[in-house]
């Protein structure tokens, strides 16, 4: 679950993690009484969950009340890349001196926190990637000894940060390693992580994704998913109980398993088209679960073929069939559906596909991933 910069805000103080006073506005006159209490001059940034808003004039800054009303009424409303916002958060405005970037996320294949560091910030980690790839320390952290003052101060020095602030970043870094662990974050990144004129270390930015995993143990995480902004797809695949992510292609995708779901989109891209979505229908597919999974993407005006890719285990290949046939009787689809259907009872469920009287047009059945992914391309072209 990604937060909000503000919410991750809020989450950092949680660290004793320094960030600048605030409040989230929701109307230009909360906004005003916000900055009253912050004291002028204050910031007023767009709350969305997408990178470009100071370019977008999503990030003001604001001397009095009147240029207050002003940049919060022009915000609030205002749409960034695709993002309505909803909401401001009004800060007060900090000197920076300098600007550093700093995270902790976990890296799966080395299966250790991954640190990384750089005396470049302000700017997107990627582009520094790119252009500088040496101005970023990337250091694996053992979860089993974790991070101190010593050894974050030692990253600081590593990565060059100016020796004015090694101390300060060393001590908001071992704060925001306590951040990631023991608030379970999935990724917690300052950017920028400033150097203020009085040679403070500060939070300026907050970005912080939750593990979803975790959730049990954090009831107050209740709050951050209220505020959770899904789009009509991922709101009715949420209703239906699916595991579903939107995306911007043409090809719809069902599989059954996550990493059967996520090389389907590999392959599909290999091949040439773009995924619509992730959709994993785990371990079942009968008529109600394949009904559901077609009804989200059905609801997708960009989907132009679908690709249903199962690999029957305990999951049998004439459930699967059975369930894709009652499903297209309850779903009148827009979209061709191109089918792989492999494993356990496979050719019982192609003979229920082949004798169904489903038009070739609207199901077609291939008998390899690779087959059927191309079939579903060429369908959406």
């Amino acid at each position: 679950m990604d937060l909000f910069e503000y919410q991750g805000k809020q989450y950092f103080a949680r660290f004793d993690i320094p960030v600048s006073a605030g409040g989230i506005a929701h109307t230009v006159d909360e906004a005003v009484a916000v900055a009253e209490k912050a004291g002028y001059p204050v910031v007023v940034k767009a709350q969305v969950q997408v990178g470009g808003r100071g370019k977008a004039g999503g990030i003001k800054l604001a001397n009095n009340a009147d240029e207050v009303r002003t940049h919060a009424g022009n915000i609030i409303g205002m749409d960034i890349k695709g993002h309505l916002v909803k909401r401001v958060w009004v800060e007060h405005a900090s000197d920076i001196a300098e600007e550093y970037y700093a995270s902790f996320t976990l890296d799966r294949a080395a299966k250790k926190h991954l640190l990384m560091l750089s005396a470049e910030g302000g700017v997107e980690i990627e582009e520094v990637a790119a252009k500088n790839p040496a101005a970023i320390l990337l250091q694996h952290i053992d979860p089993t000894v974790g991070l101190d003052a010593a050894a974050a101060k030692a990253a600081a020095v590593k990565a060059r940060i100016p020796e004015k602030a090694q101390q300060g970043v060393a001590d908001i870094l071992v704060k925001l390693y306590r951040c990631f662990t023991e608030g379970d974050c999935d990724l917690a990144e300052i950017n920028p992580l400033i150097l203020k004129p009085t040679g403070e270390v500060h939070a300026l930015d907050a970005k912080v994704s939750l593990d979803g995993n975790a959730d049990y143990r954090h009831p107050e995480w209740a709050e951050y998913a209220a505020t959770v902004e899904l789009d009509a797809r991922e709101q009715l695949a949420r209703e239906k109980g699916l595991q579903y992510i939107g995306l911007d292609g043409t090809v719809g995708i069902i599989a059954n398993g996550a990493g059967l779901a996520m090389s389907t989109l590999d392959v599909v891209n290999q091949v040439g088209g773009t995924a619509a979505n992730f959709l994993d229908i785990g371990g079942g597919a009968n008529a109600d679960l394949m009904a559901g999974a077609l009804e989200v993407i059905n609801s997708d005006q960009k989907v132009k073929s679908i690709f249903i890719n199962i690999f029957g285990g305990i999951t049998r290949g004439e459930e699967v069939a059975n369930g894709i046939v009652e499903a297209m009787k309850r779903v009148e689809l827009r979209a061709p559906i191109v089918i792989r259907l492999d494993g356990t009872n496979a050719e019982q469920g192609r003979e229920i596909l082949a004798n169904a009287g489903i038009p070739e047009s609207k199901l077609t059945s291939k008998p390899t991933m690779l087959e059927a992914a191309q079939a579903a391309v060429a369908l959406a072209k």
